[in-house]
């Protein structure tokens, strides 16, 4: 059963969920396992693109938009919406509703930062994979 947790960025931080996302796919590769980011339209994965080449000075994190890249040798790829292939490992959701592919991945990161309508669908998400009795586990965290 796919192991789902939420990661709430604290009242005191300065970052939001797509520095949060690209701090958690640092800490993900690090641990040789690939990535899915799903992500509900165009611009915001144009927008975590350009973030993931440069969130931090020095760091490299082999990246792609799902369908312009050899899927095959890149471990961290970016999905509006898309099937998410052979993936199965780690997926983090940037979209307001449930993954429907959600339950073949090991791991679902849920990154949530301080703009209500996001806290809003997290909580509904939440309550969606409890109900269903999923492994959930909260994290908060200060960027």
């Amino acid at each position: 059963m796919t192991r789902i947790d939420f990661y709430a960025l604290r009242e005191d931080s300065r970052g939001d969920r797509f520095l949060l996302t690209c701090r958690l796919v640092e800490r993900i590769y690090d641990k040789g396992l690939r990535t899915f980011i799903h992500i509900p339209d165009q611009a915001m994965a144009d927008h975590l693109d350009r973030l993931l080449w440069t969130f931090e000075e020095g760091s490299f994190l082999p990246h792609g938009l799902l369908g312009r890249i050899d899927e095959a040798r890149t471990p961290v790829l970016i999905g509006r919406g898309d099937d998410p292939g052979a993936e199965d490992q780690v997926l983090i959701n940037l979209a307001p509703e449930v993954p429907p592919f959600f339950g073949r991945f090991e791991r679902l990161c849920e990154p949530v930062d301080l703009d209500p309508a996001v806290r809003t669908a997290a909580r509904e998400r939440y309550r969606y994979y409890r109900d269903r009795g999923y492994d959930l586990h909260h994290h908060d965290i200060r960027l």
